[in-house]
This record gives C-alpha cells, sequence and structure tokens, in this order.
C-alpha cells in the first residue's frame, strides 16, 4: 500500500471526458490542489482504452492512480471502459469514479453494479462544479491510501 497524500509523490490522473470546457475545469482545479499531479485525457473511451493498454501514441503512458470518467461519450461510452478497467486483473484495483450529468436511476445503478467506486452528478453551475472537483482533490488526492500496483510488488 501507498500513500498517496504526499506532496512529493507524483500521482497520475486519466479523465475521460468529451467535454472541452469541463476538462479545462478538471484541469485548473488539479492544478490548483497540487503540482504533482499529472492529469492525463482521454476524449474518449476509445482514447481512454489505447491509454490503458498503453498503445500507440500512449505507449509509455503510465498506469494510473485514479480513473475520473463521464459515461456519455461518443465511440464507446463510460461503462464499456468501466467494464475493461473492472475486469482487468492489472487494472481492476485502479478507483474510478464517475463524474456525469446524467442523472438516470439505470446508470447509477449500473455504474456501481460494474464497480464504480462512486457517482457524482457535474453540476451545471460553475462555481458548484469547480466544488465538486475540489472536494475529489480533497478526498482522493490527501485522505486516500492506494493499493500497490501489480508491476511494482
Amino acid at each position: 500500500m501507498r500513500a498517496i497524500g504526499r506532496a512529493d509523490m507524483p500521482l497520475e490522473v486519466l479523465l475521460v471526458d468529451d467535454n472541452p470546457g469541463d476538462v479545462r475545469l478538471v484541469q485548473e482545479a488539479f492544478r490548483e490542489a497540487r503540482d504533482t499531479i499529472h492529469l492525463h485525457v482521454a476524449a474518449d473511451g476509445v482514447d481512454a482504452l489505447t491509454f490503458l493498454r498503453q498503445e500507440g501514441e500512449h505507449a509509455n503512458s503510465p498506469r494510473p492512480d485514479f480513473i475520473l470518467r463521464d459515461i456519455n461519450m461518443p465511440r464507446m461510452g463510460g461503462r464499456e471502459v468501466l467494464t475493461f478497467i473492472k475486469t482487468h486483473p492489472k487494472l481492476r484495483t485502479i478507483p474510478t469514479s464517475i463524474l456525469t450529468a446524467s442523472v438516470d436511476d439505470t446508470d447509477v445503478e449500473t455504474s456501481y453494479s460494474l464497480q464504480a467506486n462512486c457517482y457524482l452528478k457535474k453540476p451545471l453551475d460553475l462555481l458548484e462544479f469547480q466544488t465538486v472537483v475540489r472536494a475529489i482533490n480533497q478526498f482522493r488526492m490527501t485522505m486516500v491510501t492506494l493499493p500497490t500496483p501489480p508491476n511494482q510488488r
């Protein structure tokens, strides 16, 4: 196990979201939270899987310590990405949170049944959105202890 609250320890975060405005807000909030957060962005599920499989332009990508993703995206949605992550032996221990505009009960239930760690609704108000992302930062980036990745055991 390793604590991630140490400011000197880089934290690899994969954000999977197709909305450039939301991506920018998350980037700004993470930058404010800690300089050692390395935020990687995938615009859709296909790009996220390429990153996680370390293929193509992502051949040297790190294993994320945390994944924050939307559900409804073009090409491949968040459910398929979550299924891949949670069934892959080397990735299934990565904490994965949903940040989406959907409040559909089916989306919430499906996400948890696919082993999402939490489901958060994207606020429409800019200040509320920043508050949610800061709360994610506060919890995930300073209070959580993560398992040691399989390749580092």
